[in-house]
């Protein structure tokens, strides 16, 4: 055969119509056994690749998923993908895992990854699950999705998350009943939605044990590890150095360290250092890190049940489901000295 196989030669090969080898193809119930047995034998002798474009015009469901990631955002990412990864294979799902860069036009770049993929649905994380021209995008042109960790209009489309400010308050407490008082704290990007619920859940913490953290001792910083050596520099080289830093994410806390380490202090002898997420770098860090684990592959496992249910008219209307966070207490915090 001098040109590429089509639907019709395997439906002539295994001796039924074009229709029962495209209900095989298509993963569609009711077909004898030992039918859908012999097409699948007839396509893969013939070497038949389906063609995403022409499946496309059938309606039939692409069973490829899409997971969109902001480029700034490695950390959380890894552990998202191998949630939704591992489901996808369970499932009989693919996954296509798609950079975006949520500092440029958005939009415009959704449209072009849905215009080359034919795609079931999106799973969004953060920042994007927050971004109003990324959901006002899809929403125009009707691509289920399921939003990870969003802060706004839960009740918009199906998502998953955790309460962020209180779980930045449980470790501010864990802190605290370390005995530090002194706590420094690194904030998120602004336009982040986590970052707000974070900082106000550690100011809650600080409020409710009497103290008024200073105004120095809470420092910008983009999520990155590179603000995270910033921050830590700019903290720890104070007269009133903080006897701990929670840093709002696991990528600025390895940063606050290893400004420590540069700057010739120990961890957690001269200062503590926490986190938040529980990202496999802070498990696996030199110093494994305090942290608050937010269980990412297991909400980005749930996504991906919801987006598969949904393609299958499962879930009429949107749903938000919460998950629990834990304190994870590791070597990188310690009392104060004197405590």
């Amino acid at each position: 055969m001098n040109r590429s196989p089509t639907i019709k030669d395997v439906a002539s090969k295994a001796q039924v119509s074009f229709k029962t080898v495209s209900r095989v193809l298509n993963g569609e119930p009711h077909v004898r056994e030992s039918v859908r047995d012999r097409v699948l034998t007839a396509a893969n002798a013939l070497g038949y690749r389906p063609n995403i474009a022409a499946r496309g015009l059938t309606g039939a469901p692409s069973r490829l998923i899409g997971l969109l990631y902001d480029t700034a955002n490695y950390g959380f990412v890894t552990e998202a993908e191998i949630g939704a990864l591992l489901r996808c294979r369970e499932a009989g799902y693919h996954l296509a895992i798609e950079p975006v860069d949520a500092r440029d036009d958005v939009g415009q770049q959704i449209e072009h990854i849905l215009s080359s993929l034919r795609l079931d649905g999106l799973i969004l994380t953060p920042p994007l699950s927050d971004d109003p021209t990324v959901i006002a995008t899809l929403e125009r042109l009707k691509v289920r999705h399921v939003r990870v960790a969003p802060h706004a209009d839960r009740d918009r489309s199906p998502c998953v998350f955790i309460d962020d400010a209180e779980a930045a308050f449980a470790l501010t407490g864990y802190l605290l009943a370390l005995g530090h008082a002194a706590i420094g704290f690194v904030e998120g990007p602004p336009g982040h939605a986590a970052a707000g619920p974070r900082l106000a859940g550690f100011r809650r913490a600080m409020d409710e044990a009497g103290l008024d953290p200073s105004p120095d001792h809470v420092v910008p910083g983009d999520f990155t590890f590179e603000s995270g050596i910033l921050a830590g520099r700019r903290l720890l080289t104070r007269d009133d150095r903080p006897t701990a830093i929670f840093a709002a994410n696991d990528r600025m806390a390895l940063g606050v360290t290893a400004a420590a380490r540069e700057l010739g202090l120990g961890i957690p002898d001269a200062v503590s250092v926490a986190g938040f997420d529980d990202t496999w770098a802070a498990r696996r860090s030199w110093l494994p890190l305090t942290t608050v684990r937010q269980p990412i592959e297991e909400m980005c496992a749930t996504a991906t049940d919801m987006l598969i249910a949904a393609t299958a008219g499962e879930t009429p209307e949107p749903a938000a489901r919460g998950f629990d966070f834990q304190v994870m207490p590791r070597e990188s915090t310690a009392p104060p000295k004197g405590a």
